[in-house]
């Protein structure tokens, strides 16, 4: 079983949290058994994936349309699913194991949420879910191969959101130049959360510029 939902989890949740204290439940049992969590992560499912993840929506705007791409075990895509029910969702995930668990567990917790099994670089994919709002990714690659994936889902003026760690204003500086010759804006560093989590999830924020017209 899963540790108790700290009290700031029901901030993020509201009246949702009994779902995402089934979905933890489901992380640490059939999760951990199914090889999409590590056995040493169960004491920390909370703070380090599910609200890791949750506090992201801060960053995403009134029902957007997101993709979540290489979902895994559904991080970010259904803490967010959770905690904002007004976003359109889907997950984006290659391996066939993993996607039978995302369905099972989307199914268990009644979530209007879409499950694609390939990669957000394939073709169909890409014509399927082009448009998006909103593509978040967590723990998927470096940024500047994340751009060449996510930023073709994205419409103009659309977002992508990177969920990373403490080297990540070190990435954004790096991958800037790769990230603009892919059509991206300059990769800004960005907190969220600081008072649910501790320390802030970090995440780096990537808009899709628009092309400018020739003429």
């Amino acid at each position: 079983m899963p540790e108790p939902a700290p009290a700031s989890a029901a901030k993020v949740f509201g009246e949702r949290l009994p779902l995402a204290e089934r979905y933890a439940e489901h992380l640490v049992t059939t999760g951990v058994e199914r090889g999409l969590i590590g056995p040493r992560e169960a004491p920390r499912i909370w703070e380090r994936h599910i609200l890791n993840c949750a506090v992201v929506a801060e960053l995403i705007p009134d029902a957007a349309r997101l993709v979540d791409v290489g979902s895994g075990a559904g991080l970010p895509g259904l803490p967010l699913a959770l905690a904002r029910p007004d976003l359109g969702i889907v997950l984006v995930e290659p391996l066939s194991r993993r996607v039978e668990w995302l369905r099972e567990v989307i199914d268990d917790l009644g979530l209007p949420v879409e499950v694609e099994r390939g990669r957000a670089e394939e073709p169909a994919v890409r014509r399927r879910w082009e448009g998006a709002d909103v593509v978040t990714a967590r723990a998927v690659a470096p940024l500047h191969r994340l751009a060449r994936w996510c930023l073709p889902l994205l419409r103009p003026g659309g977002v992508m959101v990177a969920v990373k760690g403490e080297s990540a204003p070190e990435e954004a500086r790096r991958d800037a130049a790769a990230v603009a010759r892919l059509g991206g804006g300059t990769p800004r560093v960005q907190r969220c959360g600081g008072d649910i989590v501790d320390p802030p999830s970090t995440v780096i924020v990537v808009e899709r510029v628009p092309r400018r017209r020739k003429g």
